[in-house]
């Protein structure tokens, strides 16, 4: 091994193998994840790809359809270069290896250019997608919506009777779809106390506290205050993807899993089952419990890019893609212009330019989908960030993005 090698090898992220975390027959106690750990360093690295070894989940099914093939034209992007938030040249390849990569996708028009495994992610492998859930939940309520099946104008005490309690009682669909609800919720990610913390609990993602019972999601919704008007700003507020969540199972008497496998999942010709972690009462987490594979978060990404439709037959509804493209920058601020300085936030989707159009369904600790529909380009990656949030993480991202598209185009 040469010196250079051995240096980058020294410097990349540890894999979980190398850091021997569920290694060994049994694994030391210190090298198992536990509720207090597991989605945080360096258990997340393994945790990440086996999270139904650790809380309880639910399938989404399939099907017994054919799976929709995914055509290749292999090409290497990793050697292209770009000017990172550091002030550094960097390429793809290095980039991913900094940010913890565990998948990589590349699509451009319709071709698979690019598909990288590392951390030993495999074809096969389920991950966790957090937030990215949230917007796998816009695209179902665009899929009933088109139905008829939800009214966006209704108050949301007319869908779920019990919200009427809460701060939730006269927001509307619409507002929520869009996080414009004027209901208190703390998106403080491992703070003690915090609505964030709460929901983690009562997911089952973190250990109840000596003494106290388990609350379910649905209990925690039922205890936030409404703050302020409705309608007024958005504020990102993870909690309202399980509202809505709620309202779409009230909706079609079905839950949400079977939801997404129906209208989504099988029609996308999805591979592989994919599969959310639950509560206590068999709720599934709306707002970050989902896990797929790289190809199937690609298939559903590829739904998108194509306006909706699969081969010739609509899934969604075009106007509700193009209204996920078009949000209100005036309601968008700070600290949320800080990484996308010209963006907004609709129907669960991040804006990342509404001049240009482009979206992402974003998760903590890495996880993306890209959708430029102007350059027909498609990019998902999947990560163990060694934190929730790292700014200089995302902005790089979107200049690796940046390069690659304009190599391509």
């Amino acid at each position: 091994m040469s010196e250079q090698t051995e240096r980058e090898r020294l410097s990349r992220p540890k894999t979980a193998r190398e850091l021997g975390i569920m290694c060994g027959f049994p694994p030391p106690p210190e090298k198992r994840p536990t509720l207090e750990n597991w989605d945080l360093p360096p258990f997340n690295r393994w945790a990440f790809q086996n999270v139904r070894s650790l809380v309880p989940t639910v399938d989404v099914f399939r099907g017994n359809g054919q799976i929709a093939a995914l055509a290749q034209a292999p090409q290497d992007l990793t050697e292209i270069a770009f000017d990172s938030i550091a002030g550094n040249r960097k390429t793809v390849g290095k980039f991913l290896q900094d940010t913890y990569s565990d998948g990589f996708l590349v699509m451009h028009h319709g071709r698979v250019l690019t598909e990288l495994y590392f951390n030993d992610m495999a074809s096969s492998t389920p991950h966790l997608s957090q937030s990215v859930a949230k917007s796998i939940v816009g695209i179902l309520a665009g899929i009933l919506h088109g139905r008829n099946v939800i009214d966006l104008s209704a108050p949301l005490c007319n869908l779920v009777p019990e919200l009427a309690a809460c701060g939730y009682a006269d927001a509307k669909l619409d507002q929520v779809l869009d996080m414009q609800s004027g209901t208190r919720f703390i998106e403080d990610y491992g703070v003690p106390g915090s609505d964030m913390t709460r929901i983690d609990i009562a997911s089952g993602w973190r250990p109840v506290h000596p003494g106290e019972r388990r609350p379910t999601i649905r209990d925690v919704i039922l205890t936030l205050p409404k703050k302020e008007v409705h309608g007024r700003r958005f504020e990102y507020r993870s909690i309202e993807t399980d509202v809505v969540a709620w309202a779409l199972e009230r909706a079609t008497d079905t839950p949400l899993a079977e939801l997404v496998s129906r209208e989504i999942w099988q029609r996308i010709g999805a591979e592989r089952d994919a599969y959310f972690t639950v509560d206590s009462a068999g709720t599934a987490l709306a707002d970050g419990g989902f896990n797929a594979s790289l190809r199937d978060y690609a298939r559903f990404g590829k739904l998108v890019l194509d306006g909706g439709r699969v081969g010739d037959t609509e899934v969604v509804p075009e106007y509700w893609i193009e209204s996920m493209r078009s949000g209100e920058p005036e309601k968008f601020g700070s600290p949320y212009t800080e990484i996308t300085p010209e963006g907004a936030y609709r129907r669960f989707w991040w804006i990342r330019d509404v001049a240009r159009g482009d979206i992402a369904a974003r998760g903590v600790f890495g996880q993306l989908i890209y959708i430029d529909r102007k350059s027909d380009l498609l990019v998902v990656k999947l990560s163990t960030w060694p934190d929730y949030v790292i700014p200089a993480f995302t902005i790089d991202t979107f200049r690796a993005i940046d390069a690659i598209r304009m190599e391509l185009n």
